[in-house]
């Protein structure tokens, strides 16, 4: 199936947000898209992109009603639960040398111990000088972080699995001492950092301007004999963003202006300059609308507002293994469509976005009218489950938002499981989505 292949190879090519945003825009240049920086006006049909700092983007294609009566909006997230690297992290223990790391996002710790682990990212250098990162992807080469043997974790099994393996023991083993003597100490730090400079050309110091991501290494996967399911790191929530991206780029002929927003930091909150709380969304529309009929702030709000948007984010799906942590019958499943969530949040909904029942109506009616497969859900039992997605900063504008995307079972795992089924379904939800009016 030529979308799953390019699903699987999506994934395999943006592991970190930096190489999605290269993969987006490999793929819109392709589709006649180009940088909004390169334009001066816009009309009906034109194709332009705005990226922020190399880790979010927002593509347009400008349609033929006036942009103030509003866009239709695909957002979703790029960013993934994972390893950073600290800024003096290479150091050396009893002869192993270790890569000192900082978990990104809600993981569970014990998963990413004893498994092939890949280096992904960029050094700076003080002249400017960019060097991309990618170690441990290859057939020879791998990292991976260390545990005890059961013969000697009594005490560690006692703890609970929040507290058996320490944040601070997330470091990855590099590199080995093998030398002995007064002599020998940090020698295996000298030949890694050695290692580097030779190979990538980065220093010690480099590491205080770097952007330094671990991951699982390895490719994404089919799962399952008959080969239904897909088993790869990040699907949340880049299975939303290609899919997202995938009907953005094939949809030609939407009246309104149509709009694909993927974006950073959502996994902590949306923050910073390339989150969904900032103004990067807001500043990007300013520039299309300037570029079509001149800034004016009023008729910015208005356009704002007038928006809709399916914030494109991932779903629980039921755990047949562990069912008492959901309602079932108000519960996503894996092959059954693309899921809408009306609210999020958690516990009395703190820190939804909860849509308006006429907005689910209308987007009801497209579904049906398109013959897209979707399922309604919550994200578990009540005061069990919950979660936050960007859709309540796109409803801080007053456009109509709900959340919209892929059941995945082992979320924020290193390892993440989706249906095909909903991945196809997902793309003809959003292209449905795209066309209304």
């Amino acid at each position: 199936m030529d979308e799953i292949k390019r699903y699987r190879a999506f994934l395999d090519n943006g592991k970190t947000e930096r190489e999605c945003i290269k993969e987006i825009i490999s793929l819109a240049e392709a589709k006649g898209y180009r940088n909004i920086e390169d334009t001066n006006t816009l009309k009906a049909g034109d194709k332009v992109y705005y990226v922020q700092y190399a880790k979010s983007i927002a593509l347009f294609r400008i349609g033929e009603e006036p942009i103030e009566k509003g866009m239709n909006i695909l957002g979703a997230h790029i960013d993934s639960p994972r390893l950073d690297v600290k800024m003096h992290p290479v150091y050396e223990s009893d002869n192993i040398v270790y890569l000192d790391t900082h978990y990104y996002g809600g993981i569970k710790k014990y998963q990413w111990v004893t498994m092939p682990l890949a280096i992904h990212g960029v050094v700076i250098k003080k002249d400017g000088t960019k060097k991309e990162i990618c170690l441990g992807e290859d057939d020879e080469l791998a990292f991976c972080i260390s545990d005890i043997l059961p013969h000697m974790a009594q005490e560690q099994m006692k703890k609970t699995a929040f507290e058996f393996i320490p944040g601070e023991d997330l470091d990855l083993v590099i590199g080995l001492n093998e030398e002995r003597g007064e002599d020998a100490k940090d020698k295996g730090k000298e030949k890694i950092l050695k290692i580097l400079s030779e190979t990538a050309g980065i220093e010690e110091k480099d590491f205080l301007s770097a952007e330094l991501e671990i991951v699982p290494a390895g490719k994404a996967k089919m799962l399952g004999l008959d080969k239904s399911m897909i088993l790869a790191y990040g699907q949340d929530d880049r299975v939303c963003a290609f899919t997202s991206l995938d009907a953005f780029l094939e949809t030609e002929d939407a009246k309104r202006t149509s709009c694909c927003l993927l974006v950073d930091k959502e996994e902590i909150g949306s923050v910073g300059a390339t989150g969904m709380d900032s103004v990067f969304f807001e500043n990007a529309a300013s520039e299309v609308l300037e570029r079509i009929s001149g800034y004016d702030g009023l008729k910015l709000k208005r356009m704002m507002r007038a928006s809709i948007m399916l914030s494109s984010d991932v779903n629980a799906a039921f755990d047949p293994l562990n069912p008492s942590l959901y309602d079932k019958k108000n519960s996503s499943a894996l092959g059954n469509g693309v899921v809408f969530n009306k609210y999020t949040g958690s516990r009395g909904k703190s820190g939804a976005s909860d849509a308006n029942a006429e907005f689910i109506a209308s987007l009801r009616k497209a579904m049906d009218d398109n013959a897209v497969k979707y399922q309604m859900s919550e994200m578990g039992k009540v005061d069990t489950g919950g979660g936050g997605t960007i859709a309540k900063f796109a409803a801080y504008y007053g456009m109509q938002v709900i959340d919209c995307g892929v059941a995945v079972l082992s979320m924020h795992a290193p390892w993440e499981i989706t249906a095909v089924s909903d991945v196809l379904a997902a793309k003809d939800c959003y292209k449905a989505f795209l066309k209304m009016n």
